[in-house]
């Protein structure tokens, strides 16, 4: 016997149930199309973009809270006998595997409020690192450097650690880091690393998006680090690129060496 046939049978109107089942395709539909239109908007509006996409989140809580409403009102009407069947059933479906979902949904309406990151952010949630392209109600989608899509279920942020990049802004900090031996000319690999920062063309630079390079002194060779903001957090690999390909050139013709053996890899988060 099926979930509606069940319901059919303690007395709920085949109408009402028709009725319910158009009320959540209508709000499925008017999500995807409200996320394909602000989508398509803050892709042309880049400056705003990030705040456009945090809409879509928002709209998609209101939407599917409407529907719940016009779902429920029915539902409410009903003798007690007949809530607490379909109570029954609801609890039954809790604990034969929805539970997760039940969370995960929680998790997505802490985001919604508490917004710890945003559509459009670049975050690093457990393991995983990437920019956030979708918040739903179950889960988050990052895309992460490789183009690979993760989907995270939003219960993740209760017991992982949530880090972001940038907090909603366009801007963000990109951390270069180069190694060169000890005997190197250290004040020269800073220069360096400093002009080939200045004039990237992705670098951006003001009062409140200050530059800095420093040194660390390791047992047998000096890391480097940069650390500037760009413009757009898209541009946070070309950035790194552009800085980390010049600088080594810079070195080669300078005769400023590097270790043979690689250090370790540079965090840009």
């Amino acid at each position: 016997m099926t979930a509606l046939q069940a319901l059919v049978d303690l007395g709920i109107a085949q109408e009402t149930l028709t009725r319910m089942v158009g009320v959540v395709v209508a709000a499925y539909l008017t999500t995807q199309v409200v996320g394909y239109v602000l989508t398509a908007v803050a892709e042309r509006l880049p400056h705003r973009r990030i705040r456009i996409k945090i809409v879509v989140p928002i709209a998609r809580v209101l939407i599917y809270g409407t529907a719940a409403y016009l779902i429920l009102g029915p539902l409410l009407q009903l003798s007690t006998a007949q809530l607490l069947a379909v109570s029954g059933l609801f609890g039954a479906a809790l604990g034969f595997g929805l539970k997760d979902l039940f969370a995960a949904i929680i998790g997505g309406l802490v985001l919604v409020t508490e917004r710890p990151y945003q559509v459009g952010d670049k975050v690093s949630i457990g393991g995983d690192y990437g920019e956030v392209t979708d918040i739903d109600l179950r889960a988050t989608t990052l895309r992460t450097p490789d183009d690979s899509a993760v989907s995270i279920p939003n219960a993740t942020m209760f017991t992982a650690n949530v880090s972001n990049a940038n907090a909603g802004q366009s801007e963000m900090m990109v951390v270069v880091e180069l190694a060169v031996t000890a005997s190197a000319d250290v004040d020269r690999a800073s220069a360096i690393v400093e002009e080939a920062m200045m004039t990237s063309k992705y670098v951006y630079v003001d009062d409140d998006h200050p530059f800095t390079v420093l040194v660390e002194d390791e047992s047998y060779y000096r890391t480097i680090r940069g650390k500037a903001y760009v413009a757009d957090l898209r541009d946070e690999f070309a950035f790194a690129s552009d800085v980390t390909e010049r600088s080594m050139a810079a070195f080669a013709s300078e005769g400023i060496e590097m270790p043979e053996a690689p250090i370790r890899a540079p965090e840009n988060r």
